[in-house]
């Protein structure tokens, strides 16, 4: 089984790269997941693409590529997927992220270059002269000049395989300073926003709310039909909100006009990286600033003391702590602590005993 050609795995090992941040060295932990998480973040909603993620984590986990999870006392359902540190070089050869031998060191030192790959005569690379030179090609033969267009149609182009330039955003070659989508001619698509309107009811200058998980967003969409609060509740669907927020403009023009956008998702360093990196995007695309849902984050921290952490990575950036503003000092102890709170603990239960005139649980 090649996790390579299987989409959770492609998510899990995205993942997995960016939390390393292009490292080459040793973790001291290995990368983990939640396996609801890893759903969301794949877009997997029906439970046909469910089973058939589960089937394909299983298999892997069989031939050792990762270690499964159980919820406890319930051995039938995963919790959490790990990527063990035993294996690691084995997931970046499956999906082509190899140290070039001597003799391509060679080649790549001594290659004419295109303009755009020149850095490569003197910058180490974790991709192999074949991939290099397919980029080179594609640059030569007047890549420079062709229209801007999804990156998966630009990679099928390239490689051959509309999922390769996906895998090589982090890669040590495609990154400010070196090799651009902007000069591949292509960009990121988002995916599509979804989102309920609230009732009729709702004040005109009422705000917009995002949820991170399927789960809570099913629960607050249940609960805002009669506590008319937000104007619209929208699906964040994990990580792709940082670049679906450029899709908001489109929500404000469906609901007759702009107004407020509030954020609510697990209290851990990745759910609060994303608002964070949401707010800064939504700047540069001139709309309001994305701001924490203050009364459902106080909410959350009710449920302290929450549970531990198994990802690698329990230290949360600075900026992304300082979103939440005056909650910031009371969750930088949730941490210290090494615990997190998932949004779930705010679910439809709960929702439906809210006053809603002050939106107080």
């Amino acid at each position: 089984m090649n996790p390579g050609e299987l989409s959770i795995a492609r998510i899990l090992f995205t993942q997995w790269q960016r939390a390393r941040g292009g490292r080459n060295e040793t973790a001291a932990r290995p990368f983990s997941r939640r396996w609801e998480d890893l759903l969301t973040d794949a877009g997997f909603v029906s439970a046909m693409d469910r089973a058939a993620a589960e089937q394909d984590i299983r298999g892997l986990a069989e031939a050792g590529w990762v270690v499964l999870k159980s919820v406890q006392y319930r051995a039938q359902l995963l919790d959490r997927i790990t990527l063990p540190l035993t294996q690691e070089t084995r997931w970046k050869e499956a999906f082509g992220f190899i140290q070039p031998t001597d003799d391509e060191k060679h080649l790549i030192r001594s290659h004419p270059w295109q303009p755009e790959l020149a850095f490569l005569h003197h910058t180490p690379v974790n991709l192999s002269y074949e991939d290099l030179g397919r980029l080179d090609g594609y640059l030569a033969q007047g890549g420079r000049d062709r229209p801007i267009i999804p990156i998966k149609e630009r990679s099928l182009e390239i490689f051959g395989d509309e999922k390769r330039l996906d895998v090589l955003l982090d890669s040590t070659v495609i990154r400010d300073g070196r090799l651009t989508l902007k000069q591949l001619r292509c960009e990121v698509v988002a995916e599509p926003l979804a989102w309920r309107r609230g009732p009729a009811s709702v004040a005109w200058d009422a705000p917009v709310l995002v949820v991170e998980n399927c789960a809570t967003w099913h629960s607050f969409v249940r609960w805002n039909k009669t506590s008319a609060r937000y104007r619209a509740i929208v699906y964040g669907r994990g990580n792709a909100f940082i670049d679906s927020v450029g899709q908001v403009p489109e929500l404000f023009l469906e609901l007759g006009g702009s107004g407020p956008i509030e954020y609510f998702g697990d209290l851990d360093p990745a759910g609060l990286r994303i608002p964070r990196r949401a707010h800064r995007r939504a700047q540069d695309f001139g709309l309001p600033p994305v701001e924490p849902a203050g009364w459902c984050y106080q909410s959350l921290l009710t449920r302290l003391p929450g549970s531990e952490p198994e990802d690698e990575d329990l230290v949360v950036n600075e900026e992304d702590l300082a979103w939440l503003g005056d909650l910031a000092e009371k969750v930088r102890e949730l941490f210290t602590a090494n615990r997190r709170l998932a949004q779930e603990h705010i679910g439809w239960e709960h929702l439906r005993l809210t006053v809603s005139s002050v939106g107080v649980l």
